[in-house]
């Protein structure tokens, strides 16, 4: 490798790697960089963390609204269908989410902020990033799940108020939801619900994002 690309290559290390040396065994080269603090690393992973558990948070608060009459527009408590009070309809769906997200904001506590010295003070700035990326996973299957939850009662909510005008976006995320799961007239174990909507999801079956609907 030329030292032109050795000094390219170093360029693009100080800007994005935080390991120390680097191997490039296409070229047989091992770059020393000393690139040993992956603090920019973790300060995004923290932004994240807060910026998704913040959005589990709201699509809690509005699965709140969906489950309560006074809020709902008539919609009935906790979207019960079968109108039998003996039946809990999405209130346990309700308190999963909010169990949930209550635990992804408390993962948002920084990571970066307990940064600590080891190895005799060699290391003497630990970024934490690794504490940082393992809670920010957590925090991002919390609130996919949360998203899940959300969307079931909105399915759910939809098919009690038949008649009235809905897009097509809505129209198509409940169809494609439902050839899975149904409606919850009797109560039922809601957790494979959850798992069929997140199978969904994770399969790219959800019309979500941009849509190519036919016209109305």
């Amino acid at each position: 490798m030329a030292a032109v690309e050795v000094a390219a290559v170093q360029d693009l290390v100080a800007i994005g790697v935080d390991d120390n040396p680097l191997v490039d065994p296409d070229a047989g080269a091992v770059l020393h960089g000393g690139n040993f603090y992956g603090g920019h690393v973790a300060f995004v992973l923290d932004g994240l963390k807060i910026a998704v558990a913040s959005v589990a948070d709201l699509l809690d608060r509005q699965l709140v609204l969906l489950c309560v009459p006074e809020t709902s527009d008539g919609l009935p408590a906790n979207l019960v269908a079968s109108g039998n009070v003996a039946h809990h309809g999405f209130k346990a769906m309700q308190i999963t989410a909010s169990a949930l997200t209550a635990e992804a904001l408390k993962l948002t506590m920084p990571a970066s902020a307990f940064s600590r010295s080891t190895e005799s003070h060699n290391q003497d700035k630990v970024s934490m990033g690794t504490i940082a990326a393992r809670e920010c996973r957590r925090i991002l299957d919390l609130s996919e799940t949360v998203a899940a939850i959300a969307l079931l009662a909105a399915c759910q909510a939809f098919d009690l108020r038949p008649g009235e005008g809905r897009s097509q976006r809505a129209r198509a995320l409940r169809d494609a939801v439902r050839k899975e799961v149904g409606l919850v007239v009797e109560d039922r174990r809601q957790d494979l619900d959850i798992e069929a909507v997140l199978a969904l999801h994770r399969a790219g079956a959800l019309p979500i994002g941009a849509l190519d609907l036919p016209a109305r």
